[in-house]
């Protein structure tokens, strides 16, 4: 018996600052050199702190996510796009009027019904969800989705109702999808749970996706959380279930758009390298090819049964796409009521004829327009110039990811691609800052996300980013969630403007070049604000403190895509290769030539 009970004696813990230190990998953790005692190293370890051991992850989870959700709903109090803003209102009403037409409309009408006054220009999952709320709301009231009647309806309930459908949105999708590929990204790292933890924390209170889906009121968390899983299930080596999840993003919002280039060069590294395999590249094919169809049939569907049912097509006006076909087809034949609604569902997703950008965006066009009118151009010209300029900004990552396929360099060719076609892509809104964030503050998760160097620059974008949002956001009274959200945020990651000690001249972990671009740019933020809010514009220049946030902007929206681009490059080891052959030749070309000057003197 007493052989038998020291063979299952369960191993004894380690206990003491050692055991604390092989685990944390300092990056969370600072360690006190006179007392030799750890130190949490920003705020929000801090809060963390006692988690770090003997707390049940399974308890901490519900903790987290209870106190994101309560953030979440705090926001949702305050004001909405286009509140008392008629005739058009704002998103808020877009939302919930796509709502009224699924509802009541036939599904072969959505994408033609009313286009002057908010017609569906998103994708068909876009629609089909909405459909679907619109169903769930109406056994609530009704009267809120009333076709054409209820247009500009400013009820409390149906705030109440459309605030909660994005939490729950949100919570279906963007947070288990966050949850799981946080966990993934810390196990293929090294990194531990209690700094995952950490991450996720951070990833969850990011503050302008907070701000614009349930403050503006969006519902991007859906399209953003299946890219998430697409690359979480990429980071997991299930390319099928990434290229599903994908395709569900771009056919919930268009703008999903601006990661395809970084996974398709990924898609294709992994297809031809190390070696040709015709068989995964055959089946990605067969699986986003179907993923298309299956998002598209009910609409194209719905068409064929109207079309069964004898109803005309003379009401719907043909997109210039169908318009300009070279021949002729019959209105009343199946295969033009198909191409009708594919050329209208695609002429109202990619909407070119509105202009090269809308509103104020911190992009190359609206920078450059400040400087030299762009509108006196032809629209296709700018199209192409757009084109062309977008492809440049993208090839460095795209080259980079698909000559080294390896998974944990996803996320960083997603956020150069991202931030490439935000600065340079056509019809960019500013809300699209929101893309190339994401998978920057995903990598908190990863090795060293959370030390000095990466959380600080990760830091500064998203201080960036939505500083950028701010007129958009005061026009919608979100002033103080604004200040509240993005203060809170900094502070818990301790970077400016709460804590400057990262930044001081004693401190290691950033370079001095870095510290002096990083500090510039938030005096320039804090500068701006004060002076925006204290000094009226000069007579005929109302927007002078806009183009000035969009110049800073631009600026610094560069400075994130150099620095992603730069660290994908450096991280796939490229540099390492072509130095070292480049080494090993000078030397072998050193020792020919002496041989050849030993010959020389025999």
């Amino acid at each position: 018996m007493s052989s038998m009970s020291s063979a299952h004696r369960s191993r004894k813990k380690k206990k003491g600052p050692s055991h604390l230190l092989a685990n944390s990998d300092s990056s969370a953790i600072l360690i006190d050199a006179k007392t030799n005692t750890l130190l949490p190293a920003f705020p929000l370890a801090s809060f963390l702190w006692p988690a770090r051991k003997s707390f049940s992850q399974w308890s901490l989870l519900p903790l987290i996510l209870m106190i994101v959700g309560l953030f979440r709903w705090t926001v949702g109090l305050w004001g909405y796009s286009g509140f008392q803003s008629p005739p058009m209102h704002g998103d808020f009403e877009a939302q919930r009027h796509w709502m009224e037409i699924a509802l009541h409309l036939p599904i072969s009408q959505w994408y033609f019904y009313d286009l002057q006054y908010w017609g569906l220009d998103y994708p068909p999952l876009t629609a089909y969800h909405s459909w679907l709320l619109g169903k769930i709301g109406s056994v609530f009231n009704p009267t809120w989705f009333t076709l054409d009647s209820s247009r500009g309806i400013e009820d409390q309930n149906l705030k109440v109702f459309m605030r909660g459908t994005v939490i729950i949105s949100e919570y279906l999708i963007y947070v288990p999808a966050a949850i799981i590929f946080n966990r993934r990204l810390n196990r293929l790292r090294g990194v531990s749970t209690w700094e995952g933890n950490i991450a996720l924390v951070a990833i969850l209170m990011q503050p302008a996706t907070i701000l614009i889906d349930h403050g503006h009121f969006q519902y991007n968390s859906v399209m953003l959380g299946l890219v998430i899983a697409s690359m979480s299930s990429m980071l997991a080596d299930r390319l099928l279930w990434g290229c599903v999840f994908f395709v569900g993003a771009l056919c919930f919002k268009q703008m999903a758009l601006y990661y395809a280039p970084a996974v398709f060069a990924y898609l294709v590294g992994m297809c031809l390298l190390p070696r040709v395999d015709f068989l995964r590249f055959l089946s990605i094919s067969v699986v986003t090819l179907a993923g298309f169809v299956t998002a598209f049939a009910p609409l194209l569907l719905g068409s064929l049964y109207e079309s069964f049912r004898g109803l005309p097509t003379s009401q719907f006006k043909a997109p210039p796409t169908l318009a300009a076909l070279p021949i002729q087809l019959d209105p009343d034949s199946y295969h033009y009521r198909i191409l009708l609604q594919l050329s209208q569902s695609i002429h109202r997703i990619f909407p070119f004829s509105r202009g090269i950008f809308e509103d104020k965006v911190a992009n190359v066009w609206c920078a450059f327009h400040t400087i030299h009118k762009l509108n006196v151009y032809p629209t296709g010209m700018l199209q192409r110039l757009s084109l062309c300029a977008t492809l440049i900004s993208i090839l460095p990552g795209c080259m980079t990811i698909s000559v080294f396929p390896r998974r944990e360099l996803l996320p960083w060719a997603m956020a150069s691609s991202a931030w490439g076609f935000f600065l340079c892509s056509f019809q960019v809104h500013e809300k699209s800052a929101l893309l190339p964030l994401l998978p920057m503050t995903m990598l908190l998760g990863g090795e060293a996300g959370l030390g000095l160097e990466t959380r600080a620059w990760i830091g500064w974008a998203n201080t960036l980013g939505v500083w950028t949002l701010f007129p958009l956001l005061k026009r919608d009274g979100l002033s103080l969630p604004y200040f509240v959200l993005t203060i809170l945020w900094s502070y818990l990651l301790g970077l400016p403007p709460t804590s400057f000690t990262p930044y001081t001249p004693g401190s290691a972990g950033l370079s001095a070049p870095t510290k002096l671009l990083h500090l510039s740019f938030y005096v320039a933020m804090g500068t701006w604000h004060c002076l925006e809010g204290s000094v009226a514009t000069p007579a005929g220049k109302p927007d002078l403190w806009v183009v000035i946030n969009v110049l800073i902007g631009f600026v610094g929206f560069g400075i994130c895509w150099l620095w992603c681009t730069w660290q994908l490059i450096l991280r796939s080891g490229i540099l390492e290769d072509y130095f070292g052959v480049r080494i090993r030749l000078e030397e072998a070309a050193k020792e020919d030539g002496k041989l050849v000057s030993k010959k020389k003197i025999q």
